[in-house]
């Protein structure tokens, strides 16, 4: 403990006295008399003293204490009694006592007596991380607090502070009476004080007293610690503790969303009016006057305080959000202006014309406030000079210069009111986003915005010192590069973006309400950050078709023609490499959701030509790729057959290092199979007994032996006849080959004892189960797997079929050859490189004489 310091006294025994102080009532005076009196010199004569353990009772019985203190060296006795320990005591010792109960007689004994005493689990932690017993002079029974300071408010009964307090000393931690910087965590009875003030300004996590007695209620778990955030956040004091809302101003949808996150966050609604709420949320852009007059008891805020308490993760407070009642005569006037009740009125004609006309002065350059964050931008340079004879090229340049300086605007605004919020250190309640995720929503936005400042400040130059022969289509030509280079990993991955905010929004209230309060300001014209982040997407269109406009006004004489031509080509250049980027990206995302999705999937699956063709989800009905009855789904790509099983049981959650959560692999890899292997694809018949199957003839490129894989199609999308037409097409693209349809053969169920009866019955899927669990207990005793004798003569009956005749003595002599061969004890082939172990332990091994299928 940082706050304790170690002090010898007289007697020679070594104690550890804690510096800090709670409260004159609370703490107990005989714990802070400690003597000093030694001096240095003297200090060196006096004999070494050792720590010796004694096992108080129950203490003495646990086997596992008893191995921790021999791996940490620590000599111990077992002591039955107090009575015992007189006889025990001596002054070479400096005895600490390990005690399993911290409530009962003995311990009270021991602690009136000032001796050391600690729990269980102290030595069992430091015996794993191979540390010495920590040094108190406060009962000590588990390390659970330890580091942590913590402070009380709003608590009335002197009992329950006592009792926590002691458990915090009990579990290590630390206690301050006014709270200060120090504090780590303020421990709250109430959401109102200064002391509350001041943890919600700090970020200081605020607790219920339940986190103290929960945390006491596990100190016997070895790895377990109070301050871990998914425990404490379980027993943080939520936003609207102790308040009772009402809403004024709101849509009934608006109302209801908010009514939700209310209860969501520890608070209570009522309607307004009633004299219970403690808070009434105005909509202040709509109520000009409240229907009541409000008691001095009610809080009536701005709706920025009911979404800026939820964004800190604690009740803000009141005072910088109290609603009050708006003086505006502008607005007034305005709105009598267009007010007009006559309209064939010529005055009030005029005067709605010149009301209009006013307006579209003020929102002619932008939707946005003129001013740009000072951050993101230099001071303009002068206003746009109007020459004395306006021709349609400079009108569209103009434009051009307009739209331009409005999306500059808000590239910024995203930047600096979405961006920099979130990115910054030491957010109130901790970071609103992971750092993965604001990578996600905001790519390569600065790279746009500092592209598209130069463009502007360009423009900007040219509309400036206007002349009808300066060149804009060099302005595009000379930031084509930047434009190919920072436009594609955004517009991308824009809808991975869009479903990052969406997922994020509703999973996360806090950055729920950061985008309430930021998407209200004036900044943002109203408009919801996705609707801002679309703007790149549509930017590079707009200004090529401003340019054609341009063209078109521009005289053939003109040098600019030509330079506008090219700058054309070079925007459709980009937004072509856009287009055919986002088709890779989108591509390699769906290989990456594979990776994801099937546990142990190769990492070889990663490949820049590879492309995912179709997913199918089937039944294994052999003994390949695995078990009868396993659900079992193929991936096919351009060149290759992933095939993965579904997983028996899932354990836990893949955590990333920013502890953000994502779903475990529902998938367990088998084999990834180049398509090459594929020998021959079977169409099985529909009967009553075979219904929607397939088989593949596989043959790895290192073995002699066929494999038989058979599998049903547990769903009707894509079409049996589709997926196999589709799966012979890239085979043969594969291995070069125009004849697809020769790959695919129709044959019998019966030839290859290949049926789908009774594959959903319960009795089936039992059957299945004692099948499996039988194999696992006998798979490492089996010496012979001989193929059946009916799937030879299936194969022999095939071959008869195809060739239009009998097999021979001959045939048969050497496929009971080869098969005889092939099956030999178990011995795995060491060249067998592309196929799983488990089809050299369980193949249906299929004969070389075969090889007219294929």
């Amino acid at each position: 403990m940082a706050e304790n310091s170690a002090l010898t006294s007289t007697t020679g025994s070594t104690s550890l006295a804690d510096s800090s102080i709670f409260d004159s009532k609370v703490t107990e005076t005989s714990k802070e008399n400690l003597f000093i009196g030694s001096s240095l010199y003297v200090e060196e004569e006096m004999p070494q003293i050792e720590t010796r353990i004694i096992l108080v009772q129950e203490a003495g019985k646990q086997e596992e204490l008893i191995k921790a203190l021999k791996e940490i060296k620590v000599p111990f006795v077992k002591m039955e009694s107090v009575e015992e320990f007189k006889s025990l005591d001596s002054p070479e010792f400096e005895n600490v006592f390990i005690v399993m109960d911290f409530q009962d007689s003995v311990f009270n004994e021991l602690y009136k007596t000032d001796c050391r005493v600690i729990g269980p689990p102290v030595v069992l932690n430091c015996a794993q991380k191979g540390e010495p017993l920590p040094f108190s002079c406060r009962p000590l029974y588990c390390t659970s607090m330890m580091n942590l300071v913590l402070c009380f408010t709003g608590f009335r009964k002197k009992e329950e502070l006592v009792r926590l307090v002691t458990l915090v000393h009990h579990m290590g931690g630390v206690i301050r009476k006014d709270f200060n910087s120090k504090v780590t965590h303020l421990v709250a009875n109430c959401t109102q004080g200064e002391k509350f003030r001041i943890a919600v300004s700090l970020g200081t996590p605020i607790m219920k007293p339940e986190w103290i007695y929960k945390a006491w209620e596990r100190r016997n778990e070895q790895d377990f610690c109070a301050s871990f955030d998914e425990f404490r956040n379980e027993f943080k004091v939520p936003p609207f503790q102790d308040c009772i809302l009402s809403f004024l101003g709101f849509s009934d949808e608006e109302k209801t969303n908010m009514e939700e996150m209310t209860e969501m966050q520890g608070g209570n609604y009522l309607p307004v009016g009633d004299e219970r709420c403690t808070h009434l949320i105005v909509e202040e852009n709509i109520v000009k006057e409240l229907p009541f007059e409000p008691s001095k008891k009610l809080y009536v805020v701005k709706q920025e305080w009911f979404w800026g308490s939820i964004q800190m993760d604690a009740r803000a407070g009141e005072t910088m959000y109290l609603y009050e009642k708006a003086n505006t005569p502008e607005l007034k006037k305005s709105v009598s202006l267009l007010s007009l009740n006559t309209p064939n009125s010529n005055r009030k004609r005029r005067r709605l014309k010149e009301t209009l006309a006013q307006l579209s002065r003020e929102t002619d350059m932008s939707p946005f406030p003129p001013q740009t964050p000072k951050s993101c931008t230099k001071s303009s340079k002068n206003s746009t000079p109007v020459p004395s004879k306006q021709s349609a090229r400079w009108q569209v340049a103009r434009e051009l210069y307009q739209t331009e300086s409005n999306y500059v605007n808000i590239l910024a605004t995203i930047i600096q009111l979405f961006q920099v919020p979130l990115e910054e250190e030491g957010q109130r309640g901790g970071p609103i986003l992971a750092p993965e995720e604001i990578k996600t929503i905001f790519g390569s936005i600065p790279d746009i915005f500092d592209v598209h400042t130069k463009i502007k400040d360009d423009l900007e130059d040219l509309i400036v010192n206007w002349d009808e022969s300066k060149s804009i289509g060099d302005i595009f030509l000379k930031y084509s590069k930047d434009l190919v280079k920072t436009y594609p990993p955004f517009v991308n991955f824009f809808e991975m973006s869009k479903e990052t905010i969406i997922k994020c929004e509703k999973q996360k209230p806090r950055f729920h309400a950061f985008l309430k309060i930021n998407q209200a300001k004036p900044e943002c014209g109203r408009q919801s950050l996705v609707e801002l982040l679309i703007r790149p997407v549509q930017r590079l269109p707009s200004v090529a078709l401003l340019l054609n406009d341009l063209k078109k006004h521009t005289a053939e004489e003109n040098p600019d023609k030509s330079t506008l031509e090219k700058a054309i080509g070079s925007l459709k250049e980009v937004m072509t490499h856009i287009n055919e980027d986002k088709r890779k990206t989108e591509a390699q995302k769906q290989i990456f959701d594979v990776v994801y999705e099937v546990d142990g999937c190769p990492a070889n699956l990663l490949s820049s030509h590879r492309s995912l063709v179709q997913r199918v989800e089937t039944i294994s009905l052999g003994e390949h790729p695995c078990d009868r009855g396993e659900q079992v789904t193929l991936f096919l790509f351009n060149d290759c057959l992933e095939i993965a099983r579904k997983r028996h049981k899932v354990i836990g959650t893949f955590r990333s290092p920013h502890g953000q959560t994502r779903p475990p692999a529902s998938l367990k890899h088998i084999h990834l199979m180049p398509l090459s292997q594929i020998k021959k694809v079977l169409d099985i018949r529909e009967t009553e007994d075979c219904h929607n199957a397939f088989a593949l003839l596989v043959r790895p490129p290192t073995e002699q032996a066929n494999v038989l894989l058979s599998f049903q199609m547990t769903s009707e999308e894509p079409p049996k006849e589709n997926w196999l037409k589709m799966l012979c097409r890239h085979v043969a693209n594969t291995i070069c080959k125009a004849d697809a349809e020769n790959l695919i053969y129709t044959a019998d169920p019966e030839s290859f004892e290949v049926n789908t009866k009774d594959m959903d019955s319960t009795l089936s899927r039992a059957s299945r189960a004692i099948k499996k669990t039988s194999k696992k207990v006998t798979r490492a005793f089996s010496f012979s797997k001989t193929p059946k004798r009916a799937l030879r003569r299936a194969l022999m009956t095939s071959q008869s079929s195809v060739e239009g005749r009998s097999p021979s003595s001959n045939d048969k002599h050497v496929m009971s050859r080869l098969s005889s061969t092939s099956s030999l004890a178990g011995i795995p082939s060491p060249s067998l490189v592309s196929l799983p172990s488990f089809f050299e332990r369980r193949s249906h091994t299929l004969s070389r004489s075969t090889t007219h299928l294929i």
